[in-house]
């Protein structure tokens, strides 16, 4: 094997680093410590800029097992939404191995929800489940495999008390799913043979594997940040898109890249490494630009919103957008408009086309089927933080909803609704299921149950729903009034301040 399959790290092939490199040495030199919280490996990790690359490499070996690429085909939103996935998945990380046993058992409990309901088939009729254990295990051995090898290639090795201590994190964070002791090997040793037998006998190059190095990274939507802005976020995704795909292929084991017949683009691996050792340099940046939350929250900064950085925002668009107008002039990249689009004349309304692509189809295929509005419950339920049987009863008043639509347009027959059934029928949405919908949203934001919605409740709502701050709410909302402007966004397509970055944003 070459370097990308170098010889697993199994304590004297390790390496050694000094003190100032290696961000696991002193925890591994100290006394014992809890395998969550602070102290923990992955919290170091959490936050190195070298994580974002293994991120990304995990998720392609994730991609690549039989079972995980079908559920992502059928069920996730991540080429339509993959900024809103990235901060959900690093929200879900920071809360299990964060040091609230309380915080860490509820997510648990949320995930196990969650992955309950992903089942089903693949195109070739081979069934998937995503509690599979097995399936369980092998994600959580990407992060790990994924998190020694970023290390490895920047040319700092983890010594091998390091390593056992952040696998003891990762076991430690399966355990907390719920999952019994023997779907990781107990020891390295073992974990690296399980490794490359999974490589070699059950990766495969799977659609959502395709779909990630070969269609994402080149069609990236723009974050929220960047969005009104496609001249400018166009451009540099043009140039960053290849490369980051690059990049990802040429870190994957040899083996399975050669078996999946992955592209060998000359120069390839020599730009990885670069990469990764240009990561790693980037650790001397201030503490504060490094913190995952930050970056993360940077980017999904809205245009519209009403944060403490709206005024430095709006400033930094102004200037992006005479850049963007700048690049139409000396690059080919073709002219696009600035702003959203889409609407029909109004300023407010979209058209029926625009808002089955921005609302309706969650999962980008271009149909409308239980999938994306499957979708849309789970992000509801992820920002609203929503325990059982809240969820439950919002995920059957989206199902009712389902088969309401189905019924009315699917004219075909073929279980699904097409863009093509949607506008022609151009339907009034906004039947008995949908207005349940709308009720069960109402009944979690009135915490108090006295059937309005008061000031705080509201404000409540949008901080945890849509990441903002409201100072001005005053008065009360009723339940008519709520299920009424959710209706108008929903079937009247009004576009809506706080169901749009919900929702539409990527």
């Amino acid at each position: 094997m070459k370097d990308t399959d170098s010889s697993h790290p199994t304590g004297t092939g390790a390496g050694s680093t000094g003190p100032s490199e290696d961000p696991g040495r002193a925890a591994a030199e100290g006394p014992a410590e809890s395998l969550f919280g602070p102290e923990s490996e992955f919290h170091r990790f959490f936050n190195d800029p070298r994580w974002a690359l293994a991120v990304v490499r995990a998720t392609v070996l994730e991609a690549a097992h039989p079972q995980v690429g079908a559920a992502l085909a059928d069920n996730s939103s991540f080429v339509v939404h993959p900024w809103r996935r990235l901060r959900n998945t690093l929200v879900s990380l920071q809360r299990m191995f964060g040091a609230d046993e309380a915080v860490r058992q509820r997510e648990a409990a949320r995930l196990n929800r969650l992955h309950s309901r992903l089942s089903g088939t693949d195109a070739s009729n081979r069934p998937y489940d995503a509690m599979d254990p097995e399936v369980r295990a092998w994600v959580v051995a990407t992060l790990f495999e994924s998190s020694v090898t970023m290390c490895r290639l920047s040319g700092q090795p983890l010594d091998q008390r390091t390593m056992e201590r952040l696998y003891a994190e990762f076991q430690a964070f399966l355990a907390a799913l719920g999952d019994q002791a023997g779907h990781l090997p107990p020891t390295l040793p073992e974990f690296w043979k399980y490794y490359d037998r999974m490589v070699a006998e059950e990766l495969q190059n799977t659609e959502a594997l395709r779909i990630i190095l070969f269609r994402l990274f080149e069609h990236l939507p723009a974050p929220p940040l960047f969005a009104g802005l496609p001249t400018v976020w166009a451009t540099g995704r043009a140039l960053a898109g290849p490369v980051l795909g690059t990049i990802t292929v040429a870190s994957l084991p040899e083996a399975f890249r050669r078996r999946a017949g992955l592209p060998e683009v000359p120069g390839a691996q020599t730009l990885m490494q670069s990469a990764y050792m240009a990561a790693r340099l980037a650790r001397a940046l201030p503490d504060n630009w490094l913190q995952t939350e930050n970056v993360v929250g940077l980017l999904h900064l809205s245009p519209d919103g009403d944060g403490p950085y709206t005024e430095a925002l709006g400033a930094l668009r102004t200037r992006m957008k005479r850049a963007g107008a700048l690049l139409r002039l000396i690059t080919p990249v073709p002219a696009q408009r600035e702003g959203t689009g889409g609407t029909d004349g109004t300023g407010n309304r979209r058209g029926a086309r625009v808002f089955f692509t921005e609302v309706l189809d969650q999962t980008g295929d271009g149909y409308l089927d239980w999938p994306d509005l499957a979708a849309m419950a789970r992000e509801i339920c992820t920002r609203l933080d929503l325990d059982e049987p809240e969820e439950t009863r919002l995920y059957d008043a989206y199902a009712a909803w389902w088969r309401e639509l189905q019924a009315a347009l699917d004219s075909d027959g073929d279980g699904r609704v097409s863009e093509e059934e949607y506008a022609a029928a151009v339907p009034s949405l906004a039947g008995a299921a949908l207005i349940r919908v709308a009720e069960v949203l109402f009944d979690v934001t009135d915490a108090d149950g006295d059937r309005y919605i008061d000031a705080e409740e509201y404000r409540a709502l949008f901080r945890r729903g849509f990441g903002r701050n409201v100072v001005d709410a005053e008065g009360r909302y009723s339940r008519s009034a709520f299920v009424r402007d959710f209706l108008s966004f929903m079937s009247g397509r009004e576009r809506s301040t706080p169901y749009d970055p919900m929702l539409t944003d990527a």
